[in-house]
């Protein structure tokens, strides 16, 4: 999972198991990250569609966008309005992309997590380094 800032430099990286869900990992993308400053908003697709995480990071003064499922049994809890910056979105696309410039983070090949996790910290070291 990879949260970066809106000029698409990484904030915060750790990887996750096949069988885990993304959306209960969400939490803790926000809390481990490189700066101090809390983001105000989190742009994430329909997996991040949930209730109980949108109250959560309401909690925290995070502003959770993202597009409601298709069969959404409860009424919508966000108009229009903050799905206009949901189209900013491909930023995030973009850095995966450049991280997929390293060989060795495209396909697995290391057999510890640990050590495909320090190959992907070190995508992001280089991506920040040529950013900046």
């Amino acid at each position: 999972m990879l949260m970066v800032d809106r000029e698409g430099i990484p904030l915060s990286l750790f990887t996750l198991s096949a069988n885990e869900a993304e959306v209960n990992a969400i939490e803790t993308l926000v809390d481990v990250r490189m700066t101090k400053k809390r983001p105000e908003r989190l742009m994430y697709d329909k997996a991040a569609d949930a209730d109980w995480l949108r109250e959560n990071l309401k909690a925290r003064n995070v502003e959770l966008i993202c597009p409601h499922r298709r069969g959404r049994k409860r009424p919508p809890l966000q108009d229009s309005r903050p799905m206009r910056r949901y189209k900013r979105r491909n930023r995030v696309e973009r850095t995966i992309s450049w991280l997929f410039n390293f060989r060795r983070l495209v396909v697995r090949y290391e057999w510890y997590p640990e050590l495909f996790e320090g190959f992907a910290f070190l995508g992001c070291l280089f991506t920040v380094m040529k950013r900046l």
